[in-house]
C-alpha cells in the first residue's frame, strides 16, 4: 500500500512539473505564428509601399517630362505670339501710313491747275499708282500670299519713284516669306534698309530679315542683324523686340 502511495504521488508530481512545460510550449506556438502573422502583414504592407514609391516615382518622371515638354511649347507659343504682336502692330501702322500718304497725293493732284488741252500730253492715270498698291495690299490681306508679292514686285517695277516704294518692298517681301521664298524675302528687306534707312520700316525689315536668317538657320547672322536694330534704332518697339529675341537666343544656349 505504501509503494502504490509512493507511485502515485510521483505520478502526481510529474504531472504538476509537465501541465506549465506544455502551457508554456502552447503559449510559444501562439507567439510564433503571431510573429510570423506579423512577418507576413509587414511584408506585405512594405511591397505595396514599394511598389506605390515606384508608381509615384515613375509618374513623378512622366510628369517632369511632361512639365519640360510643355515648358518647349509654352516657350515656342511666347515667340509666335511676340511675332504676331510685332506683324499686327506694323500692319496697323502701315494701314494709318497708307491712308495718309493716299490723301495727301490726293490733295497735291486737286491743287494742280488744268493744262491747256492744246498743249496736253499723253499722260499715266495718277490714280493708278495708289490703286495698283491698295490692290496689292489686300491681296496680302485676303493671304493670297503668291498673288500678293506678284502685285507687290510688280507696283515696285512700275513705279520707281513713288512714295510707296519702302512700304512695297516690305509688303512683298513679307509675302514672299510667307510663301517660303526665304532668299527673296531676305533680298527685298535688305534693299529696303540699304536704300531708305530712316524709314520707319527699316527697322521692321530688319526684323524680317532676322526671321529669314534665323529660319535658314544662320543664327549667327540673326544674331548681328538684331544687334543692329538694337544699335541703330534705338527706343523703337523694332529694338524691344530685337532685344527679347537676342535674350530667347542666348538662353538656348
Amino acid at each position: 500500500m505504501q509503494a502504490r502511495h509512493g507511485v502515485a504521488a510521483a505520478l502526481a508530481a510529474l504531472f504538476l512539473i509537465a501541465a506549465p512545460a506544455r502551457a508554456a510550449l502552447f503559449d510559444d506556438d501562439i507567439a510564433r505564428q503571431r510573429i510570423e502573422d506579423l512577418r507576413a502583414d509587414t511584408k506585405a504592407r512594405v511591397d505595396a509601399l514599394t511598389q506605390k514609391l515606384e508608381q509615384s516615382q515613375r509618374m513623378q518622371g512622366d510628369l517632369g517630362n511632361q512639365i519640360e515638354s510643355l515648358r518647349g511649347e509654352i516657350a515656342k507659343l511666347r515667340g509666335q505670339v511676340e511675332v504676331l504682336t510685332y506683324e499686327l502692330e506694323a500692319a496697323t501702322k502701315r494701314q494709318k501710313d497708307f491712308y495718309l500718304d493716299l490723301d495727301n497725293r490726293l490733295r497735291v493732284l486737286e491743287t494742280q491747275p488744268a493744262k491747256p488741252a492744246a498743249a496736253a500730253e499723253p499722260t499715266v492715270d495718277p490714280a493708278a499708282e495708289p490703286r495698283d498698291y491698295e490692290a496689292a495690299l489686300n491681296l496680302l490681306k485676303g493671304g493670297k500670299y503668291p498673288e500678293a508679292q506678284v502685285a507687290f514686285e510688280n507696283f515696285i517695277k512700275a513705279w520707281p519713284k513713288s512714295n510707296f516704294q519702302p512700304a512695297a518692298h516690305y509688303w512683298a517681301a513679307s509675302a514672299a516669306f510667307q510663301t517660303k521664298a526665304y532668299a527673296r524675302a531676305a533680298e527685298l528687306y535688305q534693299q529696303l534698309y540699304a536704300q531708305w534707312p530712316a524709314d520707319v520700316r527699316a527697322p521692321e525689315a530688319l526684323i524680317g530679315l532676322a526671321n529669314t536668317q534665323q529660319v535658314q538657320g544662320d543664327a549667327k547672322g540673326a544674331k548681328k542683324t538684331l544687334e543692329t536694330v538694337v544699335a541703330q534704332y534705338p527706343g523703337t518697339s523694332s529694338a524691344d523686340t530685337a532685344r527679347q529675341r537676342l535674350k530667347q537666343m542666348a538662353s538656348k544656349k
